[in-house]
């Protein structure tokens, strides 16, 4: 789809960030990558809002069509129907795909961000939203190893976005003091997708040379 130039990528190594990473890793696609400083709110700067007014990564630019996309799951389904990669084959099956993308952004996402946020950024602390948050994680993580106990993937029996977009938030349960012993199908699922060679060489990627543990979820969305 691109030459070296024709796609900018906008990102910071947070789950959502991860995500967009990864696909390109599996796409095999060129790209020019601008890694975010969210300390310094890199993210708020007129040139960046006029990429994505919320002001949130991952955001891709498409030079060659002059469009720019925001927000994870849009650049996911965007990109896999630009290049074919990981694109289902069926309608049934794409509809079930984006279904699970859509419960990960709306669900998984804001549950295990919140929960971090209370767990490693809030100055006063709050037990009664850590638990709610443990709680409301724990429930997604049950429903997410329910349905990988009928099948190999989140969506079908095929990797697709919507198991990138799950994966990279889901992968994070130690740093959020989840117990996940009960949920062995998430666990077989976590260890296939993460060695696949294009995963670790996007979360690899989506490291820059200064990291900034402090909002690695608090100040990102999309």
């Amino acid at each position: 789809m691109t030459q070296a130039s024709d796609l900018a990528f906008y990102t910071a190594d947070t789950p959502n960030g991860q995500k967009v990473s990864i696909f390109l890793k599996e796409a095999g696609l060129a790209y020019e990558q601008f890694d975010l400083d969210l300390d310094r709110g890199d993210q708020h700067q007129p040139d960046f809002l006029r990429i994505n007014p919320n002001g949130k990564i991952p955001a891709i630019v498409d030079r060659k069509a002059g469009l720019a996309v925001f927000e994870s799951g849009a650049i996911l389904s965007y990109l896999s129907a630009q290049t074919g990669c990981l694109l289902p084959a069926t309608e049934t099956e794409n509809i079930a795909v984006q279904q699970w993308l859509h419960f990960q952004i709306g669900g998984i996402g804001p549950m295990l961000g919140q929960l971090w946020w209370f767990l490693h950024a809030s100055k006063t602390g709050n037990t009664e939203a850590i638990q709610r948050y443990q709680k409301q994680s724990l429930r997604l993580y049950q429903v997410v190893d329910t349905r990988l106990s009928e099948s190999a993937f989140i969506a079908s029996e095929n990797y697709s976005i919507a198991d990138i977009a799950a994966f990279t938030w889901l992968r994070t349960w130690e740093e959020l003091r989840l117990d996940i012993a009960p949920y062995s199908h998430v666990q077989r699922w976590l260890d296939v997708i993460a060695a696949r060679p294009a995963v670790q060489a996007g979360l690899l990627a989506n490291k820059p040379a200064s990291n900034a543990p402090n909002e690695r979820f608090a100040s990102t969305g999309g």
